[in-house]
């Protein structure tokens, strides 16, 4: 009886310790590190418990229209912005993520940091939307939606929010603002 828990001791330590650690900063389709498309709202204490979670404390918080919420590190660099489906439900998951630390990265390498141009080369672009002040640049492989300043374009179209933004008018050395990840149902 002694040998048998021994073996199954062992052998458990051997199955956990290679158990694949999940990188909290790679963003695929259904997870952004720890997040999943089916996290709920109240788990986020749990999974960001070495962070900071404004927006959360209170019910309020819920009830206020659009009521985002924002992950901070304990030393106070933001990381993230979580839109919940549903504001007074602790129970909602989150519709959007909005990336705003260059460490997360999606499975191709694109960040905070990386340019139009790296987007190009590792996504085919589906459309591309004029607002006021960015361009927005959507991808159909994961949800994912990257935003640019106008500031980055060519003077003559900053300011034109009407014009049909092309490919070839955002220059590839265009920096990328933030981007955003989407679990719609």
């Amino acid at each position: 009886m002694k040998k048998l828990f021994i073996t199954l001791t062992v052998a458990s330590l051997l199955f956990t310790s290679c158990e694949k650690e999940v990188n909290p900063f790679l963003i695929s389709s259904q997870n952004i590190g720890l997040l999943t498309d089916s996290t709920q709202i109240k788990d986020l204490k749990t999974i960001f418990a070495n962070d900071s979670i404004a927006n959360f404390t209170t019910t309020e918080a819920y009830l206020k229209t659009g009521a985002d919420i924002e992950i901070f590190e304990k030393g106070g660099k933001k990381l993230l912005e979580l839109t919940p489906t549903h504001v007074i439900d602790s129970t909602a998951t989150i519709e959007t993520i909005k990336i705003v630390d260059p460490r997360y990265k999606t499975e191709k390498g694109i960040s905070t940091e990386s340019t139009f141009g790296d987007i190009k080369a590792k996504y085919k672009i589906s459309s591309i939307q004029n607002t006021i002040r960015n361009v927005v640049i959507f991808v159909n492989e994961n949800n994912t939606f990257f935003t640019i300043d106008k500031k980055e374009l060519p003077s003559d179209l900053q300011f034109k929010v009407s014009q049909k933004i092309e490919e070839s008018n955002i220059p590839d050395t265009a920096k990328i603002k933030y981007f955003m990840v989407g679990w719609n149902d």
